[in-house]
Order: C-alpha cells, then structure tokens, then sequence
C-alpha cells in the first residue's frame, strides 16, 4: 500500500505535480487546475494538523465505514466523489505556480516519526498509517484527474 511518508513515493508526486500548468485541464469534475491546487494545499492544511475543522454530521454517522473504502487496499479514488463543503473552492483563476510549489512544500513536510492527533472533517479520528494512505490517495486521485 503507497503511503505519502515513503520517500521515493512522495517524490513521484512531487514529479507529477510538476507536469501540472496553467493549461492543464480535468478529465472529470469541474475544478479549473488552480482551484485542484488550492483544494489540494487546503486539504494538506488538515492533513498535517495546521487547520482543524468540525466534523459535518453525516460523517459522525457514516464517516468509519466509509473510511474502510478509502484505506486499506490499493483501489483507486472512484471519480466524482463529493468534497467536503470546508475544502471547496471558488477561484476559477490564480497562480498556478505558486499554489504548486506550497502543495510540493506541504507535502515534503510529512514526516514518518511524527504521530499527530489528526481528525479529518468526515472521516474522524485517523491513525498514522491512515494518514499517509489517504494523502497518497488524494494527491494521486487530483494528478489523475487532470493526467498528470
């Protein structure tokens, strides 16, 4: 199972972060390349325990069972899964390079040693290896989406 705290996988998705510019466009979804990055920098933010938001509701009742699809094999983030209101975007346009280089400096911040209590806004409390599966999954799930 890939999981964001190996060196050589983070790497590879800092390299397909990198094939990503102002013309990329999605294959599915209707964010723009920017608002991805920008999702994608916010949900790094949670990830890491730098912004803490509230549990929604359905994800008190349904927030565990759904976390077994997303963790624990290695099947892909199906398309179109809806985001959490907290993580959705509303800039059409931005920098595009810069929002890449802050997703690349956020995800070279995992580190393997650290065990931070981290409580995503669905899903509730994750454990460290919870933590690094579903950051590869997200971050491989948006570089798919637009082909990178």
């Amino acid at each position: 199972m890939k999981t964001i705290f190996d060196n050589l996988t983070r790497n590879e998705l800092i390299g397909r972060i990198n094939t990503l510019h102002e013309g990329s466009t999605a294959q599915w979804g209707k964010m723009s390349v920017y608002e991805m990055l920008k999702h994608c920098t916010t949900y790094e933010q949670m990830m890491l325990g730098k912004i803490r938001y509230k549990r929604s509701f359905l994800g008190r009742l349904f927030g565990k069972m759904a976390l077994k699809d997303f963790v624990g094999d290695d099947r892909l983030i199906k398309r179109n899964v809806p985001t959490l209101p907290q993580l959705k975007v509303k800039a059409a346009s931005g920098n595009v390079a810069a929002e890449k280089s802050k997703w690349i400096a956020l995800l070279q911040e995992y580190n393997p040693a650290n065990n931070a209590n981290i409580v995503h806004a669905f899903f509730g409390e994750l454990t460290h290896e919870q933590v690094g599966q579903l950051v590869y999954k997200h971050t491989d799930h948006h570089l798919r989406q637009f082909n990178s």
